[in-house]
């Protein structure tokens, strides 16, 4: 075989070691969001354990303002945790984050009741959550470079988009779980000890992650990156040095989130509910419907990398935003309040996530060289999530509850608009060398 037909098949072809990096970081994203989202899939559960008996709903409320402080703590995860897998390396900030992650899910299922030790007891609770936030704020940067890094170079998104599927995997799992424990135990069961077997269960795999993940080697671009900084002597600090040399991929990586963030919030995470509260299906058949719809997006997505390392991210993430564009308007008069409507406005939606969540890892991963690499990819995006993304639901239901509700499509067309703009105008990342 000829040098050109050698350096071809490893453009194309993982190597052992590569596949195992991408299975490690894909398996073990999936489990740290098993443990991020099993929270979401209990809170209304657990919420009075925690709180002076009597109100119920007050007791939900601070639940669910717990949760919002785990999305504040998710950008300054992204910070801290991805300075340290730049200078430390890509694996020791996985198995950071993943054994935090674990740890912190195993708190919340063997804490105390206020009723055993008083006002220790959401204090346990809001530090748990604010230590499961900074992982996962720290594991989109690390793990996004640790997968991509991994890839054959002409298979980048291809590679990238398994981070995307280990995301939908975990929340689909938590929910499983969920399921399981709420339909097989009775509700007082549930109520006393169910809902703490389901944060076990998900921390044992949490732990299952951190063992799989400690098995794997850095990746080769890491290694070479530590190796020109121990030539030259420098220890700058990644933090700094991405806004100093490279503040236009960072505005990019921000730019590139808002519309994907927002709509994925509003498609996946909003939806159901909002089909629920405005058309009258019940929400048991609305939630069916977004299942499907999930489904169908994880399947799709490795083609949708596939597709990309083809034709390039310029194309496949612009057809996202344009589609939207169009799509905003009559997607939501769709809506007469059957089952069979929402999907196929659920489904197209997520047809058309897919140009961005095939993308986000690897396009991201592109605009920066390895020394920056995973602070470069977290924080700019944790910072649009938080701001786009975390409160999409709030917006939206604000508009909803205050006579706006018909100009929710114009909300998401914006959104699509700006996403746009930024990716018709950014440079082109297909057949990049990435150091």
């Amino acid at each position: 075989m000829s040098t050109t037909e050698t350096e071809a098949v490893h453009a194309t072809r993982l190597s052992k070691k590569g596949r195992k990096a991408i299975v490690a970081g894909s398996i073990g994203n999936a489990v740290e969001w098993v443990d991020w989202a099993i929270y979401t899939t209990f809170s209304s559960i657990f919420a009075h354990h925690f709180f002076p008996a009597g109100n119920d709903a007050a007791a939900l409320l601070s639940t669910l303002a717990i949760f919002a402080v785990g999305f504040i703590m998710r950008p300054v995860g992204a910070a801290v945790m991805g300075a340290y897998a730049d200078r430390h390396g890509r694996k020791k900030g996985l198995v950071l984050t993943i054994g935090m992650m674990a740890a912190a899910t195993l708190v919340i299922g063997l804490a105390p009741s206020f009723e055993q030790v008083g006002i220790l007891a959401p204090i346990i609770l809001v530090v748990a959550r604010m230590v499961q936030g900074f992982a996962a704020g720290g594991e989109f940067g690390s793990s996004s470079a640790f997968i991509v890094e991994s890839a054959a170079p002409s298979r980048r998104a291809f590679a990238g988009s398994w981070q995307q599927v280990s995301v939908g995997a975990g929340v689909l799992i938590a929910s499983g779980i969920g399921a399981v424990i709420t339909s097989t135990l009775p509700e007082e069961a549930v109520d006393s000890w169910g809902w703490r077997l389901a944060f076990v269960i998900a921390a044992s795999l949490g732990f299952v992650g951190l063992w799989l993940r400690s098995s794997v080697e850095d990746t080769d671009s890491f290694e070479l990156a530590k190796n020109r900084n121990a030539a030259s002597g420098e220890r700058r600090n990644a933090m700094l040095r991405m806004f100093r040399e490279h503040p236009m991929a960072v505005l990019r990586v921000f730019g590139i989130t808002i519309a994907g963030t927002l709509l994925y919030y509003m498609w996946v995470s909003y939806m159901p509910t909002y089909a629920a509260v405005t058309t009258g299906i019940p929400l048991n058949e609305a939630l069916l419907a977004n299942v499907i719809a999930m489904i169908v997006f994880l399947v799709l997505l490795p083609f949708a990398g596939i597709l990309s390392d083809k034709i390039g991210r310029k194309p496949t993430m612009s057809a996202f935003a344009g589609g939207f564009l169009i799509f905003a308007w009559p997607a939501f008069q769709m809506l007469d309040g059957t089952f069979w409507m929402l999907l196929v406005v659920q489904l197209i939606g997520i047809v058309l996530l897919l140009g961005y969540s095939a993308n986000c890892a690897v396009i991201m991963a592109e605009q920066f060289p390895p020394e920056v690499r995973a602070t470069g990819i977290g924080l700019p995006y944790a910072l649009a999530v938080a701001l786009f993304g975390g409160t999409a639901p709030y917006i939206t239901t604000w508009m909803g509850t205050n006579g706006l509700g018909d100009w929710v499509w114009l909300y998401a067309s914006i959104a699509a608009a700006i996403g746009l703009a930024v990716y018709l105008t950014m440079p082109e990342t297909k057949g990049k060398k990435l150091e």
